[in-house]
């Protein structure tokens, strides 16, 4: 399992606290230090089965200086989302959790963050 987190971020401390109750084997990724390329973002959401803008921190101040809110969210505009995800990494949700399963859960609650440990996370 990968976690991707912003220490930061309570959701995310919450996350790692659970996740080493639990005995987990993971890695840690600090994704604002070490960004997803546009084709990590595109294999994740393949495996999370949501869209780019179904992960964006659509409040952050680089998506409104973005004008995200405006953004069309069509097939057409995905990779736009996905490149702008790339560039200001601030704006992916977290943390986002990659199951053993190929699988993968946006963490906020514990019940995902149990929901990635039953998908063979231990």
């Amino acid at each position: 399992m990968e976690i991707w987190v912003n220490p930061a971020c309570s959701k995310c401390r919450s996350a790692v606290e659970l996740l080493d109750e639990e005995g987990a084997q993971y890695t840690v990724r600090r994704y604002l230090e070490d960004p997803p390329s546009a084709a990590e973002l595109r294999a994740v959401l393949e495996r999370l089965g949501l869209e780019p803008w179904d992960i964006t921190r659509t409040q952050e101040a680089a998506a409104k200086e973005l004008g995200l809110k405006d953004w069309e969210r069509t097939a057409d505009a995905r990779e736009r989302w996905i490149e702008a995800l790339a560039a200001h990494p601030k704006l992916i949700q977290r943390p986002i959790i990659t199951a053993d399963d190929g699988s993968a859960v946006v963490g906020r609650s514990e019940d995902a963050v149990r929901d990635a440990l039953g998908r063979g996370g231990r």
